[in-house]
């Protein structure tokens, strides 16, 4: 049996599942003393402390 072809509604719905799963995956609260620790290096991380800088610069 020959490789199917994925139809183009099928393919789009499978890029947006992933995109969602690896969002939810980088958006989880993480808890102190967690195994799953963020690393500071994170891009999520270094974005937060960006926005807190830009923020206390604001209210200055």
């Amino acid at each position: 049996m020959g490789v199917t072809r994925l139809k183009r509604k099928d393919r789009k719905n499978k890029t947006v599942s992933r995109l969602e799963v690896q969002f939810l995956k980088l958006g989880r609260n993480i808890e102190s003393g967690s195994r799953s620790k963020e690393s500071p290096k994170n891009q999520v991380a270094l974005n937060n402390e960006i926005l807190a800088k830009l923020e206390a610069g604001l209210k200055k």
